[in-house]
């Protein structure tokens, strides 16, 4: 014969790998998308719904249950995911607070270094070091060509810390 044979799994059907049967896989979906996907099978249910509704064949729209009902699931999945997909920002005076303690406990931090052990971005981190530096809040140190940031050695002391 020609071509590959569906029990080899040449076609992905009955492969081992784990295929979906249109390549669409909703546990693997944003929220965005599995609301869009369920939109875009509903709208024309509904849709052909309200015109059967009008006709003496009206009893088919029955049959586009099967397709409704899941749908319906992936649509409230989406709408749900939306809502838990959107992290909360933090307030600017706790990033700085996070980012003093950091400092604090690590003693001196690169940007990228302050960025990996707050919540913050390695821009929002560098523009806050430099920030707090410019104010002199911090003192500034060079390592091998690397800006790295620490609380001045008086303010340790003072703390307590090392």
């Amino acid at each position: 014969m020609c071509g590959r044979s569906f029990a080899r799994g040449g076609a992905g059907f009955v492969s081992g790998r784990h295929h979906s049967m249109f390549g669409l896989d909703a546990e693997t979906m944003s929220p965005e998308a599995r609301a869009a996907v369920a939109l875009s099978v509903l709208t024309p249910v509904v849709l052909s719904g309200v015109v059967l509704a009008f006709t003496p064949v009206w009893w088919i729209f029955t049959t586009y249950f099967w397709v409704a009902f899941p749908t319906f699931g992936m649509l409230g999945s989406g709408i749900a995911g939306l809502s838990e997909s959107r992290p909360a920002r933090i307030p600017e005076q706790q990033r700085e607070r996070e980012l003093l303690e950091t400092l604090r406990e690590r003693g001196a931090l690169s940007a990228a270094g302050a960025a990996a052990e707050t919540s913050m971005t390695v821009d929002e981190a560098d523009r806050k070091l430099k920030e707090l530096a410019d104010g002199g809040h911090l003192e500034v140190r060079v390592r091998g060509g690397a800006l790295f940031y620490a609380l001045w050695e008086s303010d340790r002391q003072i703390e307590g810390v090392r």
